[in-house]
C-alpha cells in the first residue's frame, strides 16, 4: 500500500508540472524565491493567473508560500522537484 501512495503522489506532482507556465514559474522560484509581483513582471501575466498556477502547485506539495510583510513569496518545498528541475531545465 505504501508503494501505491508514493506513485499516486508522484503522479500528482507530474500532473501539476505539466504546464509551460508552471515550469517557467518554478524556474523563477528555484533561482530567486520571488514574490508574486516579481513573477507578474517577469512573465507578463496577471496576478490571478499566476495565483491559480501557484495554487495547483501548492496543492501538489511542490511549492510553499512564505509571507514577507504584505507580499507572498515562494520556494520549492519538495527536494525531489528541485532535482527534477535540474534535469529538465538545465
Amino acid at each position: 500500500m505504501t508503494v501505491k501512495m508514493d506513485f499516486d503522489e508522484s503522479a500528482q506532482m507530474l500532473k501539476a508540472l505539466a504546464h509551460p507556465t508552471r515550469l517557467h514559474l518554478l524556474n523563477l522560484i528555484r533561482e530567486k524565491h520571488p514574490c508574486v509581483r516579481f513573477m507578474e513582471e517577469s512573465l507578463g501575466l496577471a496576478q490571478p493567473n499566476i495565483s491559480q498556477h501557484l495554487s495547483i502547485m501548492r496543492q501538489a506539495g511542490i511549492v510553499q508560500a512564505e509571507r514577507d510583510g504584505n507580499q507572498v513569496c515562494y520556494r520549492i518545498k519538495n527536494p525531489r522537484i528541485s532535482r527534477l528541475l535540474d534535469i529538465l531545465l538545465d
